[in-house]
């Protein structure tokens, strides 16, 4: 629902008046303020985008230069991460002191070098409700991401291949919540059809769940469909009530995949376990898939051949890395099973459950391995998906049901209102539930 009343005006903010756009919303939820490390940040055609989203949300939005006109003529500046971090602390401290905005919580979008200078500020001031980070350089932050206790969002192109490392070193850093989108064959600034949309959706939704409170109804996204993972279950469940008390076995792909199937388990009087598959990363970009190994007697790997022939990883490297993911995947067969045995799925209806699929990767290489089992029918359940990756997994599978394949799709969590990470203690508790309340579970 557009929103009415906004308030577009340029401000001089702190005390070097840099020259800003301070954008206000009636009933405005919060501030994000805009860092980029050029000097004419303001004036960014893609943080502009960004922030009239934000607006729309219900956000205030504060697009500032860091630094002035003639401090940008030196281009050391653009790197000079402590300045453009303390310049940053002003214009929180600006805003702070203005009666129409001193209510809001803060938040920081950076850009660029202004990433780094976010998360500086954040770790120094502690008082930063939430960050992200749109193709930025957060490893120049340094020490101070250990520090960061702003739930932070690190948003990178999927064809920056540079930068992808880099997010990943400063993602490993951060002790916060914390999460790290690879926006697929996007490059550094976005420019590809439909990637910057797919930032503005995530930076949406993260400033909706850690810079204010629940917006009402009508502000939520259109295509947000489940409040959460239990609740996608529980609408999963209603499409698969002809498998009830029918000898089914309900697999999920851990660990987002456990609440989702969870709530069909208990509604199908099913037993439930995982289905432990772990993806193959490519050399220093491990978000970026070559493949995925899946465990059993015989552990099978499954390879996307086309990443594979453009990175070229080598055997080596991939023996090494499947190696270190059955590792993994050893951790957590004893963490979730606690010595149990798998459960039997020869000649059983067998429904392969998880939160949604982009890609389907994973997927594809459990469906494959448990194939070879011989289920007696193999179904995979799942609340959200892309046509195109369902109609390639419809091979793989005896039955496909999915609730919901939008078009244009960009991202599984752009369906929840509250996408946040699974643990292990979650797992194993709706493990354990489960099994205590299956009539079915013991069967092995």
């Amino acid at each position: 629902m557009a929103r009415a009343r906004e308030q577009l005006s340029e401000v001089l903010v702190g005390p070097h008046h840099l020259a800003g756009i301070l954008g206000v919303p009636h009933d405005a939820a919060g501030i994000v303020i805009f860092a980029h490390g050029s000097g004419s940040g303001r004036l960014s055609p893609r943080n502009n985008q960004v922030a009239a989203a934000l607006r729309e949300a219900g956000f205030a939005t504060l697009l500032l230069d860091l630094l002035s006109p003639e401090e940008e003529r030196d281009r050391g500046n653009v790197f000079d991460i402590p300045l453009l971090a303390s310049r940053l602390a002003d214009a929180a401290d600006w805003t702070r002191n203005r009666s129409e905005l001193a209510k809001f919580p803060i938040g920081y979008f950076g850009a660029s070098t202004g990433a780094a200078a976010a998360l500086v500020a954040a770790a120094d001031r502690q008082n930063v409700a939430a960050v992200v980070s749109r193709g930025g350089r957060p490893d120049l932050a340094g020490k101070a991401l250990r520090a960061v206790r702003a739930p932070t969002l690190l948003i990178v192109g999927g064809a920056d291949l540079p930068v992808i490392p880099l997010n990943s070193s400063a993602f490993a850093e951060l002790s916060c919540e914390k999460d790290l989108v690879i926006v697929p064959k996007a490059t550094h600034l976005f420019e590809e059809p439909g990637a910057l949309e797919q930032v503005t959706q995530y930076a949406t939704r993260w400033f909706r769940q850690f810079l204010a409170s629940p917006l009402p109804e009508e502000v939520i996204d259109a295509d947000t469909v489940f409040a959460d993972r239990r609740d996608a279950g529980r609408r999963l469940a209603s499409a698969l009530m002809k498998f009830r008390d029918s000898d089914a076995v309900v697999l999920a792909l851990p660990r987002g995949g456990v609440p989702v199937a969870f709530e069909i388990a208990q509604a199908l009087h099913a037993p439930l376990d995982v289905a432990l598959v772990r993806k193959i990363g490519a050399p220093g970009h491990e978000e970026l898939g070559l493949g995925a190994v899946v465990d059993g007697a015989h552990p099978q790997i499954v390879l996307n051949e086309d990443i594979v022939r453009e990175i070229q990883p080598g055997a080596a490297y991939l023996e090494a890395e499947t190696a270190r993911q059955l590792a993994e995947i050893e951790r957590r067969r004893r963490l979730y099973r606690g010595g149990d045995p798998p459960p039997e799925i020869a000649g059983r209806t067998t429904i392969v459950v998880d939160d949604g699929i982009a890609t389907g990767g994973s997927v594809k290489a459990v469906l494959r391995a448990l194939a070879r089992a011989k289920p007696g029918r193999l179904v995979l359940a799942v609340p959200v998906a892309p046509r195109d990756s369902l109609d390639e997994l419809s091979a793989e599978a005896d039955e496909v049901i999915c609730l919901k394949s939008p078009d244009p799709f960009f991202a599984v969590g752009m369906h929840y209102r509250d996408f946040s990470q699974t643990s292990d203690k979650e797992v194993t508790e709706l493990l354990h539930r489960s099994k205590a309340s299956s009539p079915n579970q013991a069967r092995a």
